[in-house]
This record gives structure tokens, sequence and C-alpha cells, in this order.
């Protein structure tokens, strides 16, 4: 599905797959730029959530779908950072719990679930300049926007990462949930600028981001 660039206010994409730092970089990267900070995958999160409290299988995805619909899902700003809420509740406080990362990907594979957060993704960008990150921001959610940037680190570093966060989700079988699903996989959009993460500093990487939107021609005043 492809996006109409002259409907959308600007958009840095920031994907990756998950502990390569791109939520690090994506949150100085805004506050950098004066823009509005989005992630994704909260959104994916917080349905999974909602779909398990409701005791629902995340395999089942006709039921996952059907709840995913029902669901009264309100997507908002505070202090310039995407917020959440699902039948009028936070789940803010709930989505790195286990269940949740052993979960989100399977929701997150539910087509309709996909098509459900882009529409949110993308009404952000009617009113406000973003920089979001994910994992098909580039790709699919805003395709036409020039300004692509897709995150990588090592194995060991993602892991290091993932553990001092306190997660215990496994990074090679997300990694193969992501890139293997039917609808809008993790891939690296052809147009991208890839940055190595491994062994920079999260200043680091937002200056050589800053230094290229700066050459693409985006106005920086940082």
């Amino acid at each position: 599905m492809s996006s109409n660039r002259q409907s959308f206010h600007r958009v840095v994409a920031i994907d990756g797959p998950a502990a390569s730092g791109k939520s690090s970089v994506a949150r100085e990267l805004a506050q950098r730029l004066g823009f509005a900070y989005v992630n994704s995958g909260a959104i994916y999160r917080a349905i999974t959530w909602h779909i398990l409290q409701k005791g629902i299988d995340a395999g089942d995805s006709d039921r996952v779908t059907q709840t995913a619909e029902s669901a009264e899902i309100t997507c908002c700003l505070q202090d310039n950072e995407s917020r959440i809420f699902i039948d009028n509740v936070d789940p803010t406080d709930y989505l790195r719990e286990d269940r949740v990362n052993e979960s989100v990907s399977r929701v997150s594979s539910v087509p309709r679930v996909r098509r459900i957060v882009e529409q949110k993704m993308r009404e952000y960008a009617r009113s406000h300049d973003l920089v979001m990150e994910g994992r098909d921001i580039g790709s699919v959610v805003f395709p036409d926007t020039p300004y692509k940037f897709y995150i990588v680190a090592s194995r060991e570093v993602r892991l290091r990462r993932r553990a001092a966060q306190g997660q215990r989700d496994e990074i090679t079988m997300r990694d193969h949930a992501d890139s293997s699903r039917l609808v809008s996989p993790l891939v690296l959009a052809k147009d991208a600028h890839v940055i190595d993460t491994s062994h920079l500093t999260i200043e680091g990487v937002v200056s050589e981001v800053v230094a290229r939107l700066k050459e693409m021609g985006l106005k920086v005043s940082a």
C-alpha cells in the first residue's frame, strides 16, 4: 500500500531488528529535530496485551482479528511522544511483560492487525513531523519518504542490550518471525541508509543520521 507523500508531514523512518538500538536513536533524534517520536512497536505491544487480557490465544488469528477490530484504539501524543489507549485503558506499564514479548510477533503477523496499526501511524503524520521507528516504516508505511534509515547491530551486541533491558525474548526467533511473516516482513528498503550501531554511542548514531539528513536537504537546526 503506497502512501501519498503530499498528504503527510515530514517523516524520518527508522527501521531495524529487535535490540538494534533504533528506539533510543529515534527518540533522541526526534528531540534533536523537534519532531514527534512514534514507536510503532508499542502499538503492536498494546494490542497484544489487550488480546492476552481477553484470554485469547495469540495464535488464533480469527479471534485476534475480531478483537482488534472491536477495540477502541486511541493514539495520541503526550510530551511529543506517541501514547496508546485501548478501550480507555493505558497499557504502558505492561508492554514489556514476558507474555507480551512472547506473543507480539504472532499478533503483529495478523494482516488485519497490521492494517489497523498502519492506519494509526499514518494518522500521526497528517498533523505532525515525525521520527517513527519500527520494522516496516520505510518499506510499507511511508515508502515515499526520502528519509529512511536501517539500524543494525551484531547479534552479540543485541543480546547484551536485550539482557540489560531485562527482557528474555530470543533474538534469533524474533528475527525469524519478523523477517519471514507474509505481511509486511522486516526488510531493508532499497533506498535506506544502513547504520551499524554495534560500536557507536547513541549520540554518535544520531549525529550520523543528522549529517545524512542535512545532505538530503532536510533543514536541521541542531
